[in-house]
């Protein structure tokens, strides 16, 4: 795995042990990252085979993860992700969502209907923000609510390019219950919803979260976690004429927060 560049100075400017510590730091937070790509709970081989790290390190630093609360070791000598991961995670959406309030505004102001900002949360997903459209008859999904992607616009965008084989995987352990009569119910059904994203580079929510609501949906590219945006409002409203027009600018607003998001990132 490469260091970073903090770790690949002059070596005459700073102890073994730091350069050390800056490696651990960066091997950590990937296992961290490899976890949860894992679905959350992993065992020590796996780790090492995904890594290309030796056992013993991979040991060590779960050892030290455990000790911190990020990782609980299970009964089956397994890992998994632990809970005080749970109160970084929800700060860092909540400043996620801070940060994409004035382009949710922007999608009101130019769409005039309510914008929204989800993100993949495992296998669920979740709202971070929300501005509402100024219409007396307009839309609310509160930020916090967790779905099921198969139901839901962004969910579609957000698996857009995922692989076939994690997809079915996801839709295996949530299961596919229908909110809606128009809810996509079949595996086969909803990568079929994903083929048509790909093919056109927007998601539609049709009915099928709740009756009498349409949804359009982009993801945000190169986004530090999976995250998309979308409009939402009465199906009468957002119409197939009218998605032709609004889809350029959640096209443009996503690529405009995608920059905004990576200049919050140290370079």
């Amino acid at each position: 795995m490469p260091t970073s560049s903090a770790s690949t100075t002059d070596a005459s400017s700073k102890t073994p042990a730091a350069s050390g510590g800056v490696q651990s730091l960066e091997r950590a937070f990937d296992l961290l990252e490899r976890m949860a790509d894992a679905g959350g709970e992993v065992g020590l081989s796996e780790l090492s085979a995904a890594s290309g790290l030796p056992l013993p390190t991979i040991h060590r630093l779960m050892r030290t993860l455990v000790a911190c609360g990020y990782v609980r070791q299970q009964p089956n000598r397994r890992y998994s992700l632990g809970p005080r991961l749970i109160r970084l995670g929800e700060s860092a959406s909540r400043l996620l969502g801070t940060w994409a309030r004035p382009y949710l505004a922007r999608l009101v102001e130019e769409t005039g209907e309510t914008a929204n900002m989800a993100l993949l949360d495992g296998d669920e997903i979740v709202y971070v923000a929300q501005v509402p459209s100024k219409h007396s008859m307009r839309m609310f999904t509160e930020v916090g609510r967790r779905v099921l992607p198969h139901s839901t616009g962004v969910g579609k965008a957000l698996l857009a390019h995922t692989p076939a084989d994690e997809v079915r995987a996801l839709l295996a352990r949530t299961g596919m219950p229908a909110a809606t009569e128009k809810t996509i119910t079949t595996p086969e059904g909803f990568l079929d919803a994903l083929e048509q994203v790909r093919k056109v580079g927007y998601a539609v929510d049709d009915n099928e979260q709740e009756i009498g609501v349409r949804c359009l949906a982009v993801s945000v590219p190169n986004s530090p976690t999976a995250a998309a945006i979308s409009i939402s409002g009465p199906a009468g409203r957002v119409t197939e004429a009218v998605a032709e027009s609004f889809v350029p600018i959640l096209q443009g607003v996503a690529a405009e927060l995608s920059v905004a998001l990576a200049n919050q990132s140290p370079s």
